[in-house]
């Protein structure tokens, strides 16, 4: 297996031009578990801790333009202001050790349904920067994964940034799983709130081939909450929620849950979610 290494994002770009088939490793933390259990065997890993500028995040107007090298603790120790859902979710991911090498983009390049990053980035409409020595072009992160494990990534590209509008509204994150850390989702809700369009975002996680949102769920609180005079959640708005949140997804059984268990969690999980967010609102 040949070791590739960029220096920067420019030569990152070019390596992978050079390299199509190279696999790129930022963090190491999902790639090398599928080298180390031979579940993977790539002729070359295109390494890309020594690309600096793929690890800084920038403010540009409304959007932060995270680089797909910032890692998890980062994420937690800088932009818990400006992106709180997804700090949220990086608190849930592994042990410290994990959250200090794992990135956001990795998590996106690996296209795992369980990704805990995904869920809060689809609620808060989040895009993808991809680039190749053919240009840049942005995806929405609603049509970057494609399937398990399966994303829009042509052979020479790279994922360089993500996009992430910041935050307008409360946001949450929540998961479950067979234990309270380092644990695989059985399943993830995420919702985000726009009260300047009066809009709610939503994110689902290992419950579908692909994360997904909920966009029933999102049109019906939309619809229902009440912006202007802020009033309480509803116990038939925050059911009918979580019912059509549930109703989006498409789980399956395996060893870390059945089916059914995973829609029931989902119907739970967006109520709450929905109603912390709800009276972080109303309480301003």
């Amino acid at each position: 297996m040949e070791f590739l290494r960029a220096r920067s994002r420019a030569d990152a770009v070019a390596t992978k031009a050079d390299h199509p088939g190279a696999v790129p490793i930022a963090g190491g933390t999902d790639v090398m578990v599928d080298v180390n259990f031979d579940r993977l065997r790539p002729d070359a890993l295109l390494d890309l801790a020594g690309a600096g500028d793929l690890q800084q995040w920038a403010v540009d107007g409304d959007t932060v333009r995270l680089g797909a090298g910032v890692t998890y603790s980062h994420i937690i120790d800088q932009l818990g202001d400006r992106l709180p859902g997804l700090a949220m979710a990086a608190r849930t991911v592994g042990s410290p050790q994990i959250r200090n090498r794992g990135t956001v983009g990795g998590n996106l390049g690996s296209a795992s349904p369980a990704g805990d990053a995904l869920p809060p980035l689809l609620a808060a409409e989040a895009q993808v920067e991809v680039e190749s020595v053919r240009g840049i072009r942005t995806v929405a992160l609603s049509e970057f994964c494609t399937g398990v494990k399966q994303h829009v990534l042509e052979a020479d590209e790279l994922i360089t940034a993500i996009l992430v509008p910041s935050a307008t509204g409360p946001q949450q994150f929540a998961k479950i799983g067979t234990r309270n850390a380092m644990v695989i989702a059985v399943c993830s809700v995420a919702v985000a709130l726009h009260p300047h369009v009066r809009r709610v975002g939503t994110g689902i996680g290992s419950a579908a081939p692909t994360p997904r949102r909920a966009g029933a769920a999102e049109r019906f609180a939309a619809r229902e909450l009440d912006w202007d005079g802020g009033g309480p959640l509803s116990d038939d708005v925050a059911r009918r929620f979580g019912e059509l949140v549930a109703a989006a997804a498409d789980p399956v059984d395996d060893v870390r849950g059945s089916a059914r268990y995973r829609a029931h969690a989902l119907a739970v999980l967006a109520r709450r979610t929905l109603g912390w967010t709800w009276d972080a609102y109303r309480r301003g």
